[in-house]
């Protein structure tokens, strides 16, 4: 079981305020904090939908909100039960170091994270827009040993909140969630890794809090503004980006549409199988289920925040902040990546003052667990020469 403790609240006056999580005024008066369903009219609890049946109330239209106290937060942590299961079943021996967390952001939004690993030098992971701890398993397997790996859900997206304005979905505050939890764990220096939305996180990141980063490793990501180059992998198209905007826009505006779009988008699992054929040969069979696992997230109950999500990366870019990046850097790509093209990478490599490029003939987007022996060699030698403890 885990909760976040607010210090300073008051002791609620009734047994239905005590099972609500609470808010705090000015005057430092907390109230129950409630969602409210605004198809339905009906209210639940904020911290209701962490369950099936709150997941449940979120898929019929409920948007959950984050408690408003901005007080100092104390986080309980717990043994993660999906991988408690994994290691009584002989699992992996990492699994037993694995800890869920909380942690509550500036403007109120809980962030939910992962701390898994031994050792005492951190690696901060931010994943790729849709993804858990299993997309990146294979550098916790690598190296949980030797350090201390965190990862996060993004706000609105799985255990984390969802912000009291989709405004707040922006990358500038997934920076900040990040910055919160590594004061939470009291972690001053670390080497930031970011795959695909996460590049454009950890480049931010960076650049945000110049005495932070040990170093970067960057796999299949951009700077910034992918709808110019997302699904453009020879050149940019200049009226796409647009375009992209007003179907993202007509989807968000209709979600009975935006879920039948999910549900038809799942036929594309198979074609992607097909292609991690050429890139990961007698591997994408081992593949499949992660893929399966990943179309089934990103096409969940938080398809709308996804939606939102993406066109945040557009409005965003890290482009001009390159150059004042100091930290050493592993910029990672594939050739047939198509959703952040390997022309990308290539720029920010090039603009970066001390950053080199590994580009993988035999990778898509998954370069992490297509060319998992080739990414996790160069990964380790940048860790053991160049990263700037």
């Amino acid at each position: 079981m885990q909760e976040t403790v607010r210090m300073g609240d008051r002791r609620p006056d009734s047994d239905q305020a005590r099972a609500l999580p609470r808010r705090c005024s000015m005057q430092n008066e907390c109230q129950p904090v409630v969602s409210r369903d605004q198809a339905h009219g009906f209210v639940v609890p904020a911290g209701f939908a962490h369950g099936v049946a709150g997941r449940q109330v979120l898929a019929a239209g409920v948007i959950r909100r984050p408690s408003r106290c901005l007080s100092r937060t104390v986080t309980t942590e717990s043994l993660d039960p999906d991988h408690a299961v994994r290691a009584r079943a002989g699992g992996p021996p990492w699994v037993r170091t694995l800890r869920r967390k909380r942690a509550v952001a500036s403007d109120g939004t809980g962030i939910a994270y992962e701390v898994v690993g031994t050792g005492e030098r951190t690696l901060m992971f931010a994943n790729g827009l849709g993804g858990r701890l299993y997309s990146i398993e294979p550098v916790v397997e690598a190296f949980w040993r030797e350090y201390r790996i965190i990862t996060w859900d993004y706000r609105g997206l799985f255990e984390s909140d969802v912000p009291s304005s989709l405004r707040r979905l922006a990358v500038a505050h997934h920076v900040e969630d990040a910055w919160t939890i590594l004061q939470a764990e009291k972690v001053e220096r670390a080497v930031l890794i970011g795959w695909s939305m996460g590049v454009q996180v950890m480049l931010d990141l960076a650049a945000s809090h110049p005495g932070l980063a040990a170093g970067l490793v960057l796999l299949n990501g951009t700077y910034g503004h992918v709808f110019s180059t997302g699904f453009q992998p020879f050149f940019a198209v200049p009226s796409l980006p647009r375009r992209l905007h007003a179907i993202v826009e007509f989807l968000r505006a209709r979600p009975g549409m935006a879920h039948t779009i999910a549900k038809i988008t799942r036929l594309t699992e198979w074609p992607t199988t097909l292609l991690t054929f050429v890139t990961a040969g007698r591997r994408a069979l081992e593949l499949r289920p992660i893929l399966r696992r990943y179309y089934g997230d990103v096409l969940g109950p938080s398809f709308p925040n996804y939606l939102r999500l993406f066109q945040e990366l557009d409005a965003h870019s890290a482009y001009h902040l390159l150059p004042e990046i100091p930290a050493p850097t592993l910029v990672v790509s594939g050739a047939f990546d198509f959703l952040t093209p390997a022309y990308q990478s290539r720029q920010i490599a090039a603009r970066m003052p001390d950053a080199e490029h590994l580009h993988l003939a035999r990778a898509s987007h998954f370069a992490l667990h297509e060319r998992r022996d080739d990414v996790l060699r160069s990964m380790r030698a940048f860790l053991d020469r160049r990263a700037r403890w």
